[in-house]
Parts: structure tokens; C-alpha cells; sequence
């Protein structure tokens, strides 16, 4: 009787635990338009403005980020600066964004553990990487799974999944705009 107890609740377990993890298809969006070419939508300045949701759903963060990008070659570097208006982070971040032979993209931060690594999917791209994450007085290293989807040549929606040992606690929704470049 005990065994199968234990069995039950090991499956019962598992099966929440599956329920909170995550996985999209990039494939899916091979055939769909736009394409998003993350070189060129990034390559000059970029508004965003995003919340974040905790497991529960609740908004504990929400932002806007200036975005200046600049291309030279291969490499793509946006400077980021943030503003909130709820709950706090950083205030700036720069990316240097690699593209690869392979079609692949590699990208590093000074906030990011490692390198992060992209591909894209039609009118989607993936970015996953991982953050030692500040909390309140202590920090989590959490994995990051990025997703962009193109609605235009001009606008993206963003929806990143941060997950803990493959448990997803919180999600950010960030809506980005192509700004027309200024005139001197």
C-alpha cells in the first residue's frame, strides 16, 4: 500500500510540476510574417514598456526602457536605459549581440551569466540565458527564455519566461516600437 501511495503522489508531483514548465516550438513560426531580422528592427532607437508578473499574476514591476542600437558588421550593441514605475532593477544595461555563420546569435551583458544564445524563427526569435536575478536583499540565478514576435516592420511584443529549476516564477510582457529617427 505504501508503494503505491508513494507512486501516486510521485506522479501527482510530477504532473504539477510539468504544468509549470515551458516549452514553445519556434518552428511553428518558420512560415509566418513578418519576418523579424532582430539586426535591423534594433539597429537605431527603440521604446519599450513592460510589467512584470509573478507566479501568482500579480504586477510587481512595471517599466519603460529607452533602447539606442547601433550596428556595425556582425555585432549589434543596444544600450538600454531603464525607468520605473513600480518595483526596481536595473538601470542600465548594454548587450553586444553577436551574429553567427551558423545563423545563430550569441549575446553577453554584464548582468548575464555566460553567453546568451539566439535564434530566429520566421517572425519570432528565442534568447536564452541565465541572471543572477536581485530580489528585494538577495538574488536568484534564474534561466531566461526570451521570445520576440513581430507584428510589423515597426513593433515587437516581447514575453519572457524566468524559470527556476525549469519552473516558471514570473513573466515579463514588454511592447516595443520603432522611433523615427530624429532630424538635426
Amino acid at each position: 500500500m505504501g508503494f503505491i501511495r508513494r507512486s501516486v503522489l510521485l506522479l501527482a508531483a510530477w504532473t504539477l510540476l510539468s504544468g509549470c514548465s515551458l516549452s514553445i516550438d519556434g518552428e511553428q513560426y518558420q512560415s509566418l510574417s513578418p519576418k523579424l531580422d532582430i539586426r535591423t528592427f534594433f539597429d537605431g532607437q527603440v521604446k519599450a514598456w513592460g510589467i512584470v508578473q509573478n507566479r501568482s499574476g500579480e504586477v510587481v514591476q512595471r517599466f519603460v526602457v529607452d533602447i539606442d542600437g547601433t550596428r556595425e558588421g556582425n555585432t549589434l550593441t543596444l544600450d538600454e536605459t531603464f525607468e520605473y514605475f513600480m518595483g526596481d532593477g536595473p538601470e542600465k544595461r548594454i548587450w553586444v549581440i553577436t551574429y553567427n555563420e551558423d545563423g545563430s546569435f550569441t549575446g553577453e551583458a554584464g548582468d548575464i551569466m555566460g553567453k546568451a544564445s539566439g535564434r530566429s524563427y520566421g517572425n519570432a526569435f528565442n534568447f536564452q540565458y541565465e541572471m543572477d536575478l536581485p530580489v528585494g536583499d538577495t538574488s536568484y540565478e534564474v534561466a531566461f527564455n526570451d521570445w520576440f514576435w513581430a507584428f510589423d516592420q515597426e513593433t515587437l511584443m516581447n514575453r519572457a519566461y524566468i524559470q527556476k529549476f525549469g519552473i516558471v516564477m514570473a513573466e515579463v510582457t514588454i511592447f516595443m516600437q520603432r522611433q523615427e529617427k530624429s532630424v538635426l
